[in-house]
Parts: structure tokens; C-alpha cells; sequence
């Protein structure tokens, strides 16, 4: 039996289901290929949105060839051109035409693959063919030289009912009778991967059945504890056995598990004194953070434990009964936010000190503040400086916004 990812993969572009923006600048850009003045195509966004199957979906709808690398098999400058070179520049013996589709891109990195990326781009100023690449986070800055020599395409993070439609789909066309309640929860536990929602389901399935019972040995068999688990824990205890093991099945490092304490401590602990002793106890361990960062004195990392869990629980006198809702820290989204500013900030300041032939740093404090301000003033009269910088729309959002 196949793997339904690849039993029920999209036959043509019109079966992608939420991507439709992004299915048609593919299909603009590998029928108008002669054209392009940039002769790659970067697809990023989440694990299992649809990156590679709507460039296989639509090589099949123009009866093109695919071929494929994996770009983590050839992580070397001599293997990427002996492999992705030489078919970038040779006719296909079975096809009208050809993709060439170097996927999960991530893969080439570190000291191993010196010369990679810059094989890559050399590659793209000679092919003959639309050359694809596939990635979950392009704004590594080891992307730089690869952003510039591609338009980027992006893959948004499906909603869950656009994941349930394709799970119902499945689930009729295999004669599957499921709970309502357990596809949707499904769907949800997903987070947009559909690829991921469809093995599951397939290795839930028994006998043309599927039910919360089965979904829920799916929590049992793969998942963690989670960070709302461990919390409900700390707080709610006042046995130091119980709070000394609470993250021992989180995923989460000491430092985000840190945040999250932060953030929902006020909401538990209503009693002024219980609070003062509690924020102590989180502020030592992060004395004992900043001691490991210093000194790489790694044995603190037990102090703080200890700290954000027996210290925790029981900074309390005593227990408190009512119900609260735990949330996620905000600090993550905008360390993140911030993460992605610095980086496509730091873009720009790379394409500016190709093009003045100065240092990446030195454009960072002298050129991008005075552009950016230009670009504010009047973003029309800054157009032509656009084009030589080539900026992409994310920059170009970042420059004016």
C-alpha cells in the first residue's frame, strides 16, 4: 500500500488547496522562464504547506521532467556542480522541458560546505532551465548570496480547516468512518503540516476506523508533556519531588521555560509575599544564566532547574484553588519579530557593500540609516536605487515601513 502522501498528492496546480498566490507565480515563472531576469525561484515557508509537491504537481500538468536534489546530499561546491550543474544545461531525452528542483536547501551549511552556495549561484547565471529551490527560513544569512540571484515565493501555514477539508477528502475516498471531534482535533495537532496530518492518520486507521481513542494514543506514543502541564505542576504543588521533575518531559530549554514562568506567575501567585519570594528565586536563576554565559560554568544548569521548579512551588504558603489560564509568552514573538527585522536589515547592508565595495558593517552604520530614511521620504524618487540594490518586497517593506 503507498503512503497516502504520496497516494493523494496533488495531480495538477488546481488541486493545491490555500497556496493559490503562490501556485501562480511558479507556473508564471517556470512558463515565462525565457523572460526572467532572475533565473531561480526560492518556495520557503512551513514544513508540509506545499513547497514541493506544487513544483511536481505542475511539471505533471506541462508534462515537464523533474529533477530532483537534495541539496543535503551535496554539500561541496565539486558535487553541486557535477550534479545540479551539468543537468541545468542538458536537454531532457523524455520531456518537452525540465525543473530542476534542489529541495530542503537548510541542508547545505557549516565549515563541510565551503563553495556551496556560491556553486549554486553560478549555476543559476548558465542554466537553461527554471531551477527551484525549497526552504522553511530564507533569511538565514547564509542564504544572502542565493536570495539575490532568486525571487522568493512564499508558502503560508495552512489554517486548520483547510487541513480538515483535505483529511475529509481522505478519509471518503478510503471509506474511513471517524469521529468528528478526532479528525478536527487532528487538524488542529497538525499545526498546517498536511503531510504529517496524513501519516498520522494512516497509522491511526484500524479496520475503516478512527476515533478520539486512537487520537489520543497518538498523544501517549509522540508527544511530550507540554509546557502547560509542567507549569500546572509548579504551581499547583507544594511537594518538592513532584516540582523537581516537572520539565523533565518538555522540550522547552531552561531559558524559554524561564519566559513562560515569567509571564504567568503574577496570574497564580495573587499573594504579595508569595510573589516576592517567587521572583527572587527567578531572578537568582537567571544570576546563575548569566554566570554560565560567562564563564561556560555548564553544572549551573542544575542550580537552575532547581530554582525554576522546587524554587518555584514553594515560594507559596499554600496551595491556590482557583483556575488559571496559562499563556504563551509574548517575549518569543517579539525576540523573533526582532530576529527577522536584524535580518533582512542585515540583507540590505550586504547588497549595499557589494555594490560600494566596503564592509557589511561599516554599510550597516553609515549607508542603510540614510537610505532608509530616503526611502521614507519618497520611496517613487528611490526606485531606480531599488533596482541596483535589487531589493525584494520584504526589504523594500522594511525600507519604507
Amino acid at each position: 500500500m503507498l503512503p497516502w502522501t504520496i497516494q493523494y498528492a496533488p495531480k495538477a496546480t488546481g488541486e493545491l488547496i490555500g497556496q493559490d498566490r503562490a501556485v501562480q507565480l511558479l507556473k508564471q515563472f517556470v512558463l515565462e522562464f525565457k523572460k526572467q531576469r532572475k533565473r531561480g525561484l526560492l518556495l520557503y515557508g512551513p514544513p508540509g504547506s506545499g513547497k514541493t509537491c506544487s513544483v511536481y504537481a505542475l511539471a505533471k500538468e506541462l508534462q515537464y521532467e523533474v529533477l530532483e536534489v537534495n541539496a543535503s546530499d551535496y554539500r561541496d561546491e565539486a558535487k553541486l556542480s557535477a550534479s545540479v550543474g551539468a543537468a541545468s544545461v542538458q536537454r531532457s531525452l523524455f520531456a518537452p522541458s525540465k525543473i530542476l528542483l534542489v529541495d530542503e536547501v537548510e541542508g547545505v551549511y557549516g565549515q563541510p560546505d565551503r563553495g556551496a552556495f556560491p556553486a549554486l549561484t553560478a549555476i543559476l547565471k548558465k542554466t537553461t532551465f527554471p531551477v527551484v529551490f525549497t526552504a522553511n527560513n530564507p533569511w538565514d544569512r547564509k542564504f544572502s548570496s542565493l536570495r539575490a540571484a532568486c525571487e522568493l515565493v512564499e508558502f503560508k501555514r495552512l489554517d486548520h480547516q483547510t487541513v480538515l477539508s483535505l483529511l475529509r477528502k481522505v478519509a471518503a475516498a478510503e471509506k474511513i468512518e471517524y469521529e468528528e471531534k478526532a479528525l478536527a482535533s487532528l487538524a488542529r495537532r497538525a499545526g498546517g503540516d498536511v503531510r504529517g496530518a496524513l501519516i498520522d492518520l494512516q497509522t491511526l486507521v484500524e479496520g475503516n476506523l478512527f476515533t478520539m481513542e486512537q487520537l489520543n494514543l497518538l498523544s501517549e506514543r509522540h508527544q511530550m508533556d507540554t509546557i502547560f502541564n509542567a507549569l500546572l505542576r509548579i504551581f499547583k504543588t507544594m511537594d518538592a519531588f513532584v516540582a523537581r521533575t516537572a520539565f523533565e518531559d518538555v522540550e522547552e530549554d531552561l531559558n524559554t521555560v524561564q519566559l513562560w514562568i515569567d509571564e504567568n506567575l503574577p496570574k497564580e501567585y495573587t499573594r504579595a509575599a508569595d510573589l516576592f519570594r517567587a521572583y527572587e528565586r527567578l531572578s537568582r536563576a537567571d544570576v546563575f544564566r548569566g554566570r554560565i554565559m560567562s564563564r561556560q560554568h555548564w553544572h549551573f544548569l542544575a542550580m537552575i532547574n532547581v530554582l525554576l521548579s522546587v524554587g518555584i512551588a514553594l515560594s507559596k504558603e499554600r496551595k491556590y484553588e482557583t483556575f488559571v489560564r496559562y499563556t504563551q509568552t509574548q517575549r518569543l514573538l517579539k525576540l523573533w519579530r526582532a530576529k527577522m527585522k536584524y535580518q533582512q536589515r542585515a540583507s540590505i547592508a550586504e547588497k549595499i557593500a557589494e555594490k560600494t565595495h566596503c564592509s557589511t558593517r561599516v554599510a550597516l552604520q553609515s549607508a542603510v540609516p540614510y537610505l532608509r530614511l530616503a526611502f521614507r521620504k519618497d520611496a517613487k524618487r528611490m526606485k531606480p536605487v531599488a533596482q541596483e540594490l535589487d531589493l525584494n518586497k520584504e526589504e523594500m517593506g522594511w525600507m519604507v515601513g
